[in-house]
C-alpha cells in the first residue's frame, strides 16, 4: 500500500486532507439487491451487509467551517452536499475495516468537486443547491434541494425536537458507524481514506418527502429507486469531522 501525503505540519505529521463540520445529516436507507452494487465495488472491498440485507443510502447534509489542507477556500466554507452511498468492508491483516463507497456526491462549489475528484477519484458533480430549515413548537423541518437540468430535486424530513442515543446493534448504528471511504481507481486498485468523527445522536423522523429523478441524477442503474420506499429514514446531528490522507490499495 502506498500513502499519498501532499502536506505536512511543522512537526512532520501529515495534515488532514479536509476538516469541517457535518451537520443535520438526513438519511433515507434502501434495501437493494447486491447485484446492483457489485459493478461499483472498489478493488479489495466486499459488500457489508446488516442482518443479511444490502443497504444503499440517500444522504443530505451541510458542510460548515470547511478547511482543505488547513485552509479555508473563499466561497467553499459552508455548503450543502447530497450523495448516495453504500456500505463495504475490507480485511486489512486481521482487522475488518468498515467503510462507504459513494456512487455520486453533489455539491454547489466547483473547487471542492475538482479537488475531491482529482485527489481521491470520487464522483463529485457541481449543481445548484439550496437548503431550508424551520422549527415549530413540536418539530423541526430540514429540506435540501439540488437542480439537475431544469428539475429541482428535493429531500426533506420532519423530526422531533429532542435527540436520542443511537442504540448499539441497531440499523442506525450500522449506517452511521462506517469510518473509511473507498474509491475505485482501476479494476485492480482503489483508494482508502479514514473519516474521523465521534458517535452521533439521532432525531426521530415523523414525516419525510423524497422528490428525486434518480435516473437523471444517478443514471439508469438507479432509476428503480423512484418506485422503492426507504426501509428507514432518520436525521443525525453530526459533528466535527476530518478526512485523512489516502492510501492506495492493490488487489
Amino acid at each position: 500500500m502506498k500513502r499519498f501525503i501532499p502536506f505536512y505540519r511543522k512537526n512532520n505529521e501529515a495534515k488532514s486532507f479536509l476538516k469541517a463540520q457535518w451537520r443535520h445529516l438526513a438519511f433515507a436507507n434502501y434495501e437493494v439487491s447486491p447485484d446492483v452494487l457489485q459493478p461499483y465495488l472498489p478493488a479489495g472491498t466486499e459488500l457489508d451487509l446488516w442482518n443479511g440485507k444490502c443497504y444503499l443510502s440517500l444522504v443530505a447534509f451541510l458542510f460548515l467551517e470547511t478547511k482543505v489542507f488547513g485552509v479555508k477556500v473563499p466561497g467553499h466554507v459552508n455548503f450543502e452536499e447530497v450523495n448516495i452511498r453504500f456500505y463495504v468492508k475490507r480485511l486489512d491483516g486481521n482487522e475488518w475495516k468498515r467503510g462507504v463507497v459513494f456512487v455520486k456526491e453533489i455539491v454547489p462549489r466547483s473547487a471542492i468537486a475538482f479537488i475531491a475528484n482529482t485527489f481521491y477519484r470520487e464522483k463529485y458533480e457541481r449543481l445548484p443547491m439550496m437548503h431550508e430549515f424551520s422549527e415549530s413548537d413540536n418539530s423541526k423541518t430540514y429540506k435540501f434541494g439540488w437542480r439537475k437540468n431544469v428539475k429541482w430535486n428535493s429531500f426533506s424530513v420532519d423530526t422531533k425536537k429532542s435527540s436520542a442515543d443511537i442504540l448499539e446493534g441497531s440499523e442506525t448504528e450500522f449506517i452511521t458507524e462506517h469510518y473509511f471511504g473507498y474509491s475505485r481507481q482501476t479494476a485492480a486498485t482503489s483508494f482508502e481514506y479514514e473519516v474521523k468523527h465521534p458517535r452521533w445522536q439521532q432525531f426521530e423522523v415523523t414525516d419525510y418527502k423524497i422528490d428525486v429523478d434518480f435516473e437523471a441524477v444517478y443514471g439508469n442503474d438507479f432509476a428503480f429507486l423512484k418506485d422503492l420506499e426507504p426501509v428507514s429514514v432518520f436525521l443525525a446531528d453530526g459533528s466535527n469531522i476530518s478526512v485523512e490522507n489516502k492510501i492506495k490499495i492493490t488487489n
